[in-house]
């Protein structure tokens, strides 16, 4: 899919993760949600068609859950994908 793409490192209230995983996964736009070791609790997967979604997606809808304490977004410039390197590699 073209479009954005982006990953959300959450961190959250430690009794409300589980939850709060699956509130982020019915959210439009969010692909995948993974429960994480590290600095933060969570990693959502964001996939929309432009800015504006992904501004609606993350400040209007996910930051509003409870449970959130902060997010850090990142934009994906390109996405790599096993299909796509491989498709690059054939001598056919």
């Amino acid at each position: 899919m073209t479009g954005v793409n982006a990953v959300v490192l959450i961190k959250a209230e430690t009794g409300l993760i589980n939850e709060l995983a699956e509130q982020l996964a019915e959210l439009p736009g969010v692909a995948e949600v993974f429960s994480v070791a590290g600095q933060c609790d969570l990693v959502a997967l964001v996939r929309v068609r432009e800015n504006e979604e992904l501004a609606d997606v993350i400040s209007n809808r996910m930051r509003k859950l409870r449970g959130i304490l902060s997010t850090e977004t990142m934009i994906a410039f390109r996405v790599y994908t096993k299909a796509e390197l491989s498709t690059g590699f054939d001598m056919d």
